[in-house]
């Protein structure tokens, strides 16, 4: 939709083909305040891999919500069986009711909910700073 519409989920200077647009679409994507949604995932030892595997399946499902922004899993180095899951949302709504509310928020559940235990804590933030 690009910025025009109010929305920075994507990049309006994509067209272009240049670099500069990259960059600029980096920073009015990131002056624009978002929700970030955080959640520790704890994997039940020895089934990282299929995990993983299954969460290459459900960031399919939830990709095309709408007001996700972007999101990232990474893995827990001291901890290899801990994830941290980060989705940027529009609003609040856009996680809690829209997607949650959705037949996609069933298979993303469906995919994903075996692996945890114990079941992790979803919290959401707004930044306060940054640098």
């Amino acid at each position: 939709m690009g910025i025009a519409s109010g929305r920075l989920d994507q990049d309006p200077f994509a067209a272009t083909g240049h670099r500069a647009g990259v960059w600029m679409w980096s920073i009015l994507r990131h002056a624009v305040p978002v929700i970030l949604e955080h959640a520790l995932l704890p994997v039940k030892p020895g089934e990282e891999a299929a995990f993983e595997s299954a969460f290459a399946e459900a960031k399919a499902v939830i990709a095309g919500t709408p007001g996700r922004l972007g999101l990232t899993l990474s893995r827990c180095l001291e901890r290899p069986n801990t994830y941290l899951l980060l989705v940027e949302w529009d609003q609040l709504v856009d996680h809690t009711e829209s997607f949650r509310g959705s037949p996609q928020y069933q298979e993303w559940r469906r995919l994903l909910h075996p692996f945890y235990e114990p079941f992790p804590v979803v919290e959401h933030y707004e930044q306060v700073h940054s640098a």
